[in-house]
């Protein structure tokens, strides 16, 4: 029997039991909008971590140079933590020697950071986080702004005091009107307004845009730091080869100046995106598996059901079966048949499954902080597995019915 023709006998079946059919759909759907639910939203999780949540602190082709890792996934044990917090601090005098070595294609920035109680008069003070930058800072992290300007070569040099701010900070120190040229205060320093940075979003519900950006040289940046410690260096490639390179000769310059020996580990590190996301990539493996292993439950559950349907079905279609062989219909007809019939309800429940499993992911990630992403791999194992579920789950009951005598089949009612 051609295959679109049992697929067509397939649907005519499927219409005229409606109510057995519907059951039979229930057990895949449930197992595969479940196993596109959770697959959606841990990719959404990858994509998130990796483009909006690291992607902005560590940038592409980017490392920093920092005396422990600025971004911490996972557990970390005490003894690791007391390692690092017994590690010289990095310092403005290895600026220079850094810059002096890297390639003339690469840019480099350095930043200090901390709280600081800022004031206006148009609305009531608030501690806000304070970055001291220099370098090519707003290049580097890919931050334009929305309104004015960053601060300029001139300005860096001379620490001028200006400042670029945030759109959480322009809403609540400049409610309604426009911050460019007015004056903020930074715990005692003052300081005037030349740009609203772009838009950044939220990290899980907390915004991105509670900040104040601020050149390295002037007077707030005594506030966020000991005299001459630097929090951060980060150096950019202009590919990921030559960040490659680029590192090992930071690497070196570090080692040198910090005078340690060729069998003593680094007292800094040297942080990438890659390195900041292996705790998360090795959990996100887990948590993939983790959805295709738990919603396997329901597929098993719908594979029974639909071999106790197609039973059903064989035992009330007997003598169906007895005329179509009776009229020449072979074993490898009957056979395909009833497999296309089970193959067909599997593959529409997984269709369903898929849309809901969407429809589900859209919702958490509307109600809940975390994000989803439809991964298109999914799909393809969501029509599959469907498939096999049909195809196994009616193997058994398919070929019962091929192996029907006819005359027998012919004599039940």
């Amino acid at each position: 029997m051609p295959l679109l023709e049992a697929v067509r006998l397939a649907f005519a079946q499927i219409r005229v039991q409606k109510l057995k059919s519907f059951f039979t759909l229930v057990g895949v759907a449930i197992g595969v909008m479940f196993l596109i639910a959770i697959v959606s939203i841990v990719e959404g999780m990858g994509r998130y971590l990796e483009d909006d949540l690291v992607g902005k602190l560590i940038t592409k082709n980017s490392f920093d140079v920092r005396r422990t890792p600025n971004i911490q996934l996972g557990d970390v044990e005490e003894s690791e933590r007391r390692t690092w917090r017994s590690r010289p601090r990095i310092m403005e005098d290895d600026v220079p020697a850094i810059v002096a070595a890297l390639p003339p294609s690469a840019r480099w920035s350095m930043e200090v950071f901390g709280q600081l109680a800022i004031e206006s008069k148009f609305a009531r003070p608030r501690t806000v986080a304070v970055q001291a930058v220099d370098g090519a800072w707003f290049d580097i992290k890919n931050m334009g702004v929305s309104e004015g300007r960053v601060p300029s070569p001139q300005e860096y040099a001379l620490g001028i005091p200006v400042a670029v701010i945030g759109e959480e900070t322009r809403k609540h120190f400049f409610p309604g009107i426009s911050p460019i040229g007015r004056e903020l205060k930074l715990g005692r320093f003052p300081y005037t307004v030349i740009g609203v940075a772009e838009k950044q979003g939220s990290a899980f519900g907390i915004s991105l845009d509670k900040f104040i950006i601020i050149p390295y040289g002037t007077a707030a940046r005594r506030s966020l730091a000991r005299w001459g410690v630097v929090h951060g260096i980060t150096v950019q490639s202009p590919t990921q080869p030559d960040m490659v390179a680029t590192m090992e000769v930071v690497r070196q310059v570090m080692r040198i100046r910090h005078k340690l020996r060729p069998n003593v580990p680094d007292d800094f590190t040297l942080q990438t995106q890659d390195s900041a996301l292996a705790f998360w990539r090795k959990i996100q493996g887990y948590l993939v598996l983790a959805g295709i292993a738990l919603p396997a439950i329901g597929l098993l559950v719908g594979s029974i059901v639909i071999m106790n349907i197609m039973l059903v079905a064989v035992a009330e279609r007997t003598h169906e079966i007895g005329i179509r062989k009776a009229l020449g219909a072979k074993r490898r007809d009957i056979l395909s048949q009833f497999l296309a019939e089970s193959t067909t309800l599997a593959v529409i429940g997984a269709s369903v499954g898929i849309a809901a499993g969407f429809g589900l992911a859209e919702l958490i990630a509307a109600i809940s902080p975390l994000p989803a992403a439809v991964a298109m791999w999914s799909i393809v194992v969501g029509v599959m597995v469907g498939a096999g579920v049909g195809i196994v789950s009616g193997v058994y009951p398919a070929s019962r019915a091929a192996r029907l005598d006819p005359i027998a089949a012919l004599r039940q009612e």
